[in-house]
């Protein structure tokens, strides 16, 4: 599109579920700005009709999402299988809402995993994409992310060191910028959406307790 000069443009305020104007022809200069006052979050059009997120550089406030799935068996895991919740009918892990926006960035700076099972040591790692992949997703499968064709919605991955548990506890293991896994993870959402799809994989064999839950949280800088 041609390159606009930007006169006196208006500036709109409403919740983030009001419909934004859109009368390009009319009132709606290029360059217009809205404000969703429940979610912070500024909005351009650059022409008039379609609108933006209006992204400053990321702001430095911190938000953790949490996802858990229960293993849907006891049949011990072999190397580079996905853990999911299900052999048959297994989804990815959906981090939602980790950007202030849709289209919106930000940085992943910790990764936590917490197994429900005691004394299991597995490596893991989560690949992420900002859209749905097509790899394999059901518990047990072995895995096959990234899938090529999934190449241009591949955020990349985060390696987690081996679990661990001191006494009888969970088994934990977290990716920080002071240990290996490649933290911080910069990532763009898709433009109509504001979550991260995740497949967790293990390593290394082990076996988890029938139905325990595995959770993965991770901390985002928005």
């Amino acid at each position: 599109m041609a390159v606009k000069k930007l006169t006196t443009p208006e500036r709109f305020v409403g919740a983030s579920t009001d419909t934004k104007p859109t009368d390009g022809a009319t009132s709606v200069r290029p360059g217009a700005t809205f404000l969703e006052y429940d979610t912070g979050v500024w909005f351009i059009t650059y022409d008039g009709t379609n609108w933006v997120p209006k992204l400053d550089p990321v702001s430095g406030v911190q938000k953790v999402v949490s996802v858990t799935k229960a293993c849907a068996s006891a049949t011990a895991y072999h190397a580079e299988d996905v853990l999911s919740e299900s052999a048959t009918v297994g989804t990815a892990w959906t981090f939602s809402a980790i950007a202030r926006a849709n289209g919106a960035n930000g940085y992943i700076t910790k990764a936590q995993v917490i197994c429900e099972t005691t004394a299991v040591t597995p490596r893991l790692t989560l690949f992420l994409f900002n859209a749905a992949q097509t790899g394999a997703v059901n518990d047990h499968a072995a895995n096959t992310a990234p899938v090529h064709a999934d190449e241009a919605t591949y955020i990349g991955k985060i390696d987690f060191p081996a679990m661990e548990d001191l006494g009888t506890g969970d088994s934990i293991t977290v990716a920080t910028p002071s240990t290996f896994g490649n933290l911080p993870l910069a990532f763009t959402c898709a433009s109509g959406a504001d979550d991260l799809i995740g497949v967790l994989v293990t390593r290394d064999v082990f076996t988890n307790t029938a139905t325990n839950d595995i959770i993965v949280k991770l901390t985002v800088e928005q």
